[in-house]
């Protein structure tokens, strides 16, 4: 999966400055439905305030500079992989990530569902084919042998995911091909005594896209 935080666009969740003051940062977090809004101050980025922070204040006229910032280095770099994002969202559970450059300098913020619409593009959510998913032991495991498979069959991969168990030596591998006919691509399987535990048409590639996916933000506790 080759996506990085440049490859995402900003949300428009705007930034706050150590001068602004704590209802004020309050307003912007009720109106956008974040926790957290990056604080910046001549484009360096300072860190993250939290909303938990500013309610236990009591005086909501006192600036974001008097207080202390709980998030410390939660930002990514614009080259960080989607990987580093998701790591970094479920460390500090946040609700938005703030993008850096090498100096430090703010570029905005990813929004959880900017990430998420990023990721669907990245599965060929909107792309026809269909999806075959392949249960075998790890040590099995040959991805080579599978495209070899799938492209002696006229087809070819367009996305592919893993997922493992810690208490198993069993593993699925999700395939998305560019033919939405797989039943010679299925026969073909069956013939290297592959098992194939499902496969699926255009009309439930979305769904089954949107599980694994939920599945990842679930193992990522978010």
């Amino acid at each position: 999966m080759n996506l990085f935080a440049s490859d995402i666009k900003p949300s428009a969740i705007p930034s706050v400055k150590t001068s602004t003051s704590a209802s004020d940062a309050l307003s912007i977090m009720e109106e956008y439905k974040v926790s957290q809004l990056a604080v910046v101050n001549n484009e360096e980025f300072l860190g993250l305030v939290a909303e938990d922070d500013l309610l236990e204040l009591s005086d909501y006229a006192e600036p974001i500079g008097a207080i202390k910032l709980t998030i410390q280095g939660a930002a990514v770099n614009e080259k960080s992989h989607i990987f580093d994002i998701l790591r970094t969202l479920h460390q500090n559970n946040l609700s938005l990530v703030p993008v850096v450059d090498n100096k430090n300098n703010y570029l905005g913020c990813l929004f959880i569902a900017d990430i998420m619409n990023a990721i669907s593009e990245l599965l060929s959510v909107s792309n026809p084919g269909g999806i075959i998913i392949l249960e075998m032991n790890v040590s099995d495991y040959s991805l080579t042998q599978i495209s070899s498979i799938i492209e002696s069959n006229d087809a070819l991969i367009i996305a592919s995911f893993i997922q493992t168990s810690p208490n198993s030596t069993l593993m699925q591998v999700v395939l998305k091909v560019n033919n939405p006919d797989i039943g010679k691509i299925i026969q073909t399987f069956n013939r290297y005594e592959y098992n194939v535990v499902a496969s699926f048409g255009e009309d439930m590639i979305d769904d089954i896209l949107r599980d694994r996916y939920d599945l990842l933000m679930r193992y990522l506790n978010m």
